[in-house]
C-alpha cells in the first residue's frame, strides 16, 4: 500500500495535466473542469499535503470514486462538445486515478498526541497500582509465614 501523501501529490500532477490540457484545446470547458475537481479533491481532504482539510480519508476514497465516474461521464457524453484528443486524454487519466485509489493506504493516522501515550511507557497511576499489589501480597505472604510458625 502507498502512503496516503503519494496518493494526494498523484492527484495534484493529474488535475494540473487535464487543467493544462484542456486550456489548450479548441474546447477546453470539460478537460478543465475535470482537472480542476481533481485539484479540488486533493486540497480538501484531511492528508499531509491538504490545503482545506474539510474531508476524511474514508470519505475521500468514496469522492474519488465519484470523481473519477464524473470524469468518465464527462468524456463520453453527447451534449457538450469536446474533442477527441480531450476525451481520449480523460479516459486515459483515469488508469492512474484508478490504481491509485486501488493501492492506496487509507487508515487515518493517529494524532500526535496518541502516538506519544502509545508510545510511552507505564503511567503514575499504573506504577502505583502495581507497587500497591506488590506491597499486598508480600503483606498477605508474611501473615501467612507468621501464622504457619505460631501453629508449628
Amino acid at each position: 500500500m502507498r502512503p496516503f501523501w503519494i496518493h494526494q501529490f498523484a492527484e495534484y500532477l493529474i488535475g494540473i495535466a487535464l487543467v493544462s490540457q484542456g486550456l489548450q484545446d479548441q474546447t477546453p470547458l470539460v478537460p478543465t473542469l475535470a482537472g480542476a475537481i481533481v485539484v479540488v479533491n486533493a486540497a480538501v481532504v484531511s492528508g499531509p499535503l491538504g490545503a482545506f482539510r474539510m474531508v476524511g480519508r474514508r470519505m475521500h476514497r468514496w469522492l474519488d470514486m465519484a470523481m473519477m465516474t464524473a470524469i468518465a461521464v464527462g468524456a463520453l457524453q453527447p451534449w457538450v462538445e469536446v474533442t477527441s484528443a480531450g476525451r481520449l486524454v480523460m479516459l486515459v487519466i483515469l488508469l492512474p486515478l484508478g490504481f491509485l485509489w486501488f493501492y492506496t493506504d487509507w487508515a487515518e493516522r493517529v494524532s500526535r498526541k496518541e502516538r506519544r501515550v502509545a508510545a510511552a511507557g507505564p503511567t503514575g497511576e499504573q506504577v502505583g497500582k502495581s507497587a500497591g499489589r506488590l506491597a499486598g501480597a508480600a503483606y498477605v505472604a508474611g501473615r501467612k509465614a507468621v501464622k504457619k510458625r505460631s501453629e508449628s
